[in-house]
């Protein structure tokens, strides 16, 4: 599984031309899954998420400017977009492979836990774009900041 966080100061989705998530500051997270992923790494991931300290906090001893807070500490929001696309292969030809990536409805139920995990963390606000439908995602990046988290499926 992977997530691909991106520190926005706001960001919002949108289906059909329909606002269907939107967030203040805090995280997009474009989320891919791949074959083989289970509730244990949708756990593992959003635990990850929720707790890593990409955020900048107040100054103390010379610290300014440096990661010392996550999601949690700011009480930032996270917008979770799916995104199959994390898994292309284009190593070969002219073309993206998606072979690893997972069935959509092996990866919407897991998508979804990684969503209810994010809530049962703490995150103050989960927002969502729509399961396998074609989105339209507007954010202002933060930073910019940008991180690849990946945990593969044990076994």
């Amino acid at each position: 599984m992977r997530a691909l966080l991106q520190r926005v100061t706001r960001a919002a989705v949108t289906v059909d031309g329909q606002t269907v998530g939107a967030i203040g500051p805090g995280l997009v997270i474009l989320l891919g899954v791949r074959r083989g992923d289970t509730v244990a790494e949708a756990d593992w991931l959003a635990r990850k998420t929720a707790e890593l300290r990409i955020f900048n906090g107040e100054a103390f001893e010379g610290a300014a400017g440096k990661f010392d807070r996550s999601l949690l500490d700011i009480g930032g929001a996270a917008l979770v977009v799916s995104q199959f696309t994390l898994y292309g292969d284009a190593r070969r030809g002219r073309r993206p492979d998606f072979t690893a990536a997972a069935a959509p409805a092996e990866a919407d139920a897991l998508y979804q836990r990684y969503v209810r995990a994010l809530v049962e963390a703490g995150v103050a606000q989960v927002a969502t774009g729509v399961f396998g439908a074609m989105m339209a995602v507007e954010l202002v990046n933060d930073g910019p900041v940008t991180v690849l988290l990946e945990r593969e499926a044990e076994g």
